[in-house]
């Protein structure tokens, strides 16, 4: 029985090690099936899909409690743009995300955008861009608040929604402002890359007129929405410096920003805490509750009005 018991065991890390290593390698789908199997529906729903262009990778989803209807109140919407090296990753293999988030009290929108050649910059952000402003007009409709919508992504998608969050044309395009935006919330992603190295950086962002603008912490300034960055210290495809590197550059500016660093975890970790059944050590998920909980809180606490001050009769 020992034995068994130890090859179990064995089996389940195995599981646990390759998919981590695979979740760059649609790695996503399997994980998806992995949490549907292990952690059911959490009675979450997917309540409407869309297409918002032309190219397949141009949709989203939105995600919700199947008891929206007998709750009060909007909730506060989570998109998520999924990572992928801005090469690979489809919404379609997410579902896990929707399921670990939206039963902490979101609706969750799942965002996609184009890639490979047909992605390279600026092109994914008008697409991340374009899912923001679709879910500030629509998202009403499926019990979010259009108020309260925090933007968050995985490595390449923790790119697009810095960038979003940090340079206010890609926003203004919409017809938006970047304080349209309760918060940003980045995971193991790149914010200080040029010069460009990698492969995937040289094909997504090697034609840029300039390339400095391609940056994140290009853009760090005093009045950019709140921003947690979401790290691994032991992440060997995004060195653990960006995320405090543009921290300290937006807190050196005025601005609101703040680390969540987890020595433990490597490039993928963070995502995979979202599905079940790693998601029973609640690190990442109490990172987004927290963050979410001080942005809403700090939000709700309006100027007192101010009291004339009496002369004294003299």
């Amino acid at each position: 029985m020992g034995w068994i018991l130890f090859a179990l065991v064995l089996l389940l890390a195995g599981v646990a090690v390759a998919l981590q290593y695979s979740i760059g390698r649609n790695g996503p789908k399997v994980l998806d099936m992995v949490d549907s199997l292990t952690g059911g529906s959490r009675d979450v729903e997917m309540v409407h899909k869309e297409s918002l262009g032309d190219h397949p990778k141009q949709k989203l989803a939105v995600y919700r409690s199947a008891a929206a209807s007998s709750e009060t109140g909007p909730k506060p919407v989570i998109i998520f743009v999924h990572g992928g090296g801005w090469r690979s990753g489809d919404i379609d293999d997410y579902g896990f995300l929707a399921r670990g988030l939206v039963p902490e009290g979101y609706v969750v929108v799942l965002a996609g955008y184009r890639l490979n050649a047909d992605g390279v910059f600026p092109a994914m952000l008008k697409d991340t861009a374009k899912a923001v402003a679709w879910t500030k007009n629509n998202i009403a409709k499926y019990g979010g608040d259009p108020e309260t919508i925090f933007i968050s992504g995985h490595s390449a998608g923790a790119y697009n929604v810095a960038m979003i969050g940090l340079d206010r044309q890609w926003l203004g395009r919409e017809g938006l402002e970047t304080s349209d935006i309760a918060g940003v919330i980045g995971m193991s992603g790149p914010y200080d890359f040029y010069p460009f190295d990698s492969e995937s950086t040289k094909l997504a962002f090697g034609g840029a007129d300039d390339p400095l603008t391609t940056q994140p912490i290009q853009f760090a300034r005093a009045d950019a929405p709140p921003m947690l960055l979401v790290q691994g210290e032991k992440d060997t495809l995004v060195s653990p410096r960006h995320a405090p590197t543009l921290v300290n550059a937006i807190s050196d500016a005025g601005g609101t920003a703040d680390t969540a660093m987890f020595a433990n975890m490597d490039h993928n970790a963070p995502v995979l805490a979202l599905a079940s059944p790693w998601r029973r050590n609640r690190e990442i998920i109490d990172a987004f509750n927290s963050f979410i909980s001080e942005v809403l809180a700090a939000r709700a606490v309006k100027p007192a009005a101010s009291v004339p001050v009496q002369a004294e009769n003299r």
